[in-house]
């Protein structure tokens, strides 16, 4: 049954329920002049015209005052659905089906959910989301910047599938430009000056050599543990997060390999072989080596491609077996990249040119 206007009281409304219960609303304007309704209850739970009458009168006195009724707040704070709220459901669902569902996860709790994750998700503007572009542009590479939005999206995506929100306020934003120039690399020389500056520093020595020797990103020396390493056959297992699997790296570096012994020797098996404390161990890896290399090669230096970050040290290991003659498949393998095309972006460093293959055509 439709709204009926009560005649004795103005703004007043009933509605004759299924039950024979009677439901009472009002409806006023708000500071804007924006006609709004609120629902004040039902005649089984004690409600009248009168007190309805009340509850309006005390609304609009509110308004008038330039104040927003208690009863309006109290509404607008339990239908707030957070950002953050959407987000733990949209990985917790992903989590059996996206083998990248972890890094995904972490990417938005370190980048996202600390500018926006409190906010109503409803709320969330275009403006938002291009000040949060521009702040994370100011310290990391475009590429990054927009996975980091992709990211948002996606749960952005996943309000649309559940009829939280109507439209994707990311599709707005423009994505930055990618450079696919080559990406920076250490030469031998500059490798000497990184290990002398940083060979004090057990934990940033160690990491360096493990970085230079194996490829292996930030995240997954992070997690390397006592389980991972096999001394008398030389190897270590890596954790390639991208694509949820462990791929096999080599320990040849007789300086790395007895230091890991004397630190697996006190370690259990599943605590990670560079943790010293109990600060985040991936935050403080990145944060020690960012200021070195920053310290050491960045200075003046404004160009994102030029500039040495903590990822260049898994690119200097990949462009030196290049350099030395390693094929392109081997370099594919031991930095287990899933597409070739990610790996030849190294080929060009390669000394063979060609002609020796053609000599030994002998035609």
């Amino acid at each position: 049954m439709a709204r009926v206007k009560s005649k004795k009281y103005t703004g007043v409304y009933q509605n004759k329920l299924l039950n024979d219960d009677i439901s009472y609303s009002i409806n006023y304007k708000d500071g804007e002049g924006k006609k709004n309704w609120f629902s004040v209850g039902k005649k089984s739970e004690g409600i009248t015209e009168i007190y309805a009458y009340n509850k309006r009168s005390e609304f609009t006195n509110k308004i008038r005052l330039g104040e927003e009724p208690p009863a309006i707040t109290r509404k607008k704070k339990k239908l707030i659905i957070t950002l953050d709220n959407v987000a733990n459901e949209s990985y917790e669902l992903k989590a059996l089906h996206n083998k990248n569902n972890k890094l995904s996860k972490r990417k938005y709790e370190m980048h996202v959910s600390p500018a926006l994750g409190q906010k109503d998700i409803k709320s969330i503007t275009v403006e938002d989301i291009q000040k949060l572009q521009i702040q994370k542009a100011n310290g990391f590479a475009p590429k990054t910047v927009n996975t980091i939005i992709g990211e948002l999206s996606t749960v952005f995506n996943h309000a649309i599938d559940k009829d939280i929100i109507a439209i994707n306020p990311t599709s707005k934003v423009k994505k930055l430009k990618v450079e696919n120039a080559r990406e920076r690399y250490l030469s031998k020389i500059e490798v000497n000056v990184l290990i002398e500056a940083i060979k004090d520093d057990e934990q940033a020595y160690l990491f360096v050599l493990l970085a230079l020797t194996t490829g292996a990103r930030v995240g997954a020396i992070a997690k390397l543990t006592k389980r991972d390493i096999d001394f008398e056959n030389k190897i270590i297992k890596v954790l390639d997060e991208k694509n949820d699997e462990k791929y096999t790296a080599f320990l040849y570096e007789n300086k790395l390999e007895q230091l890991l012994m004397i630190r697996a020797s006190k370690r259990k098996l599943d605590l990670p072989i560079l943790q010293e404390n109990q600060a985040n161990l991936y935050e403080q890896l990145k944060d020690k080596i960012s200021k070195v290399l920053n310290t050491l090669f960045n200075d003046g230096i404004t160009n994102p491609k030029h500039r040495v970050v903590i990822h260049t040290l898994r690119h200097t290991f990949a462009s030196h077996l290049a350099i030395n003659g390693t094929p392109i498949f081997i370099i594919q393998k031991l930095l287990n990249h899933k597409d070739i095309n990610m790996t030849l972006r190294y080929a060009k460093l390669s000394p063979d040119s060609g002609r020796e293959s053609i000599e030994r055509l002998g035609f």
